[in-house]
């Protein structure tokens, strides 16, 4: 009963035993995947792995990492890519200010996150989005566009922050990071967050959660986030994974 709703399997990282692994997963308990590309070249190669395997769906658009030598009109591509059947969600979109730190490059960015979240709501597609130290212009951005939906990925909000997403219907994500001793602010949003509006996620290859830290993660690892989960929220192991899977399938659309 595991849905990954964000895992990079298009990552070199994957190289050397890409299709063995991605073959293996289903064995594993792996019902579903979401690949989010970041630039076009990615987001092409996530609508490839969709095609190859049956349980892996894809997200498309552009990171705020990789806006270098972008335009908007790349948009264009994006919204074709859009089209194909298993294309679920315009992602992986944001605002990063830990490494984009010219002011014209942030300002850049947040034009990409705007234009983007207006094509998630021409398409009517969810969104999923990256913020790493952005929250207030993140959530300004949001809410921009009322006719948006989606999830903040890796959600590193505060309590405050992530109130005003989840008022605004929004979901929440998080990955093995939660598990780590230093995790300070996730505690606090899971325990306030209603299971309804909380998925599950690697960001593989990165994040593995203890005791795998600093490992190549993947879609497996899922159920060692969940512990974490459950013990904020005296659930099960079972009932956490039984719930974000369909939380995930209601989310991207996936019947």
């Amino acid at each position: 009963m595991i849905f990954d709703t964000h895992a990079h399997y298009y990552d070199d990282a994957f190289d050397a035993d890409r299709a063995a692994l991605l073959s293996a997963l289903p064995g594993k308990g792996v019902d579903l995947v979401v690949c989010p590309g970041c630039d076009l070249e990615s987001s092409r190669q996530c609508v490839d792995l969709a095609e190859q395997y049956d349980y892996i769906y894809a997200a498309v658009g552009f990171h705020p990492e990789n806006l270098e030598g972008a335009a908007l009109r790349d948009l264009d591509a994006v919204r074709a890519l859009a089209a194909h059947p298993k294309v679920k969600a315009i992602g992986e979109v944001g605002l990063d200010y830990y490494w984009v730190k010219e002011p014209e490059a942030r300002a850049f960015s947040r034009d990409f996150f705007d234009a983007q979240l207006s094509l998630a709501e021409e398409l009517d597609l969810p969104v999923v989005v990256h913020d790493r130290d952005a929250h207030r212009d993140c959530l300004d951005i949001v809410r921009a566009h009322p006719n948006a939906r989606g999830v903040f990925h890796c959600c590193a909000l505060s309590a405050e922050d992530a109130k005003v997403a989840l008022d605004r219907g929004w979901l929440l994500s998080f990955t093995g990071n939660i598990t780590f001793t230093n995790a300070r602010r996730a505690p606090e949003v899971i325990r306030l967050a209603p299971m309804d509006r909380i998925m599950l996620e690697t960001d593989a290859p990165y994040m593995a959660p203890v005791p795998h830290r600093g490992e190549r993660c993947d879609s497996s690892l899922i159920p060692l986030t969940a512990a974490t989960i459950a013990q904020l929220k005296g659930l099960t192991v079972e009932e956490v994974l039984a719930v974000t899977l369909d939380n995930g399938k209601r989310f991207f659309d996936i019947i």
